[in-house]
């Protein structure tokens, strides 16, 4: 039988994968500076990639998916898509 009442560590649940998971994120130009707070202004209305860490810290920003796989890939890390 579970307990449904244990409390959990919502860190522990996010760093789940750290390490070994990339997350590739789509979004827009309009979003970046969310997660990105350093990158410059973007034109409106772009499509980008975020690769995301297992925690959501933000590894890259490009405008290839191909390019976010690829760079996880060269980190020894498993891409899987967001939507």
């Amino acid at each position: 039988m579970t307990d449904t009442n244990l409390p959990f560590d919502t860190d522990a649940l996010a760093a789940l994968g750290e390490g070994h998971v990339a997350y590739v994120k789509p979004m827009r130009s309009e979003d970046v500076k969310r997660l990105f707070p350093q990158a410059p202004d973007l034109t409106p209305g772009l499509h980008l990639f975020a690769l995301l860490s297992a925690s959501g810290a933000p590894i890259l920003l490009t405008d290839s998916l191909d390019a976010a796989i690829a760079n996880a890939w060269a980190h020894d890390l498993q891409a899987v898509s967001l939507h």
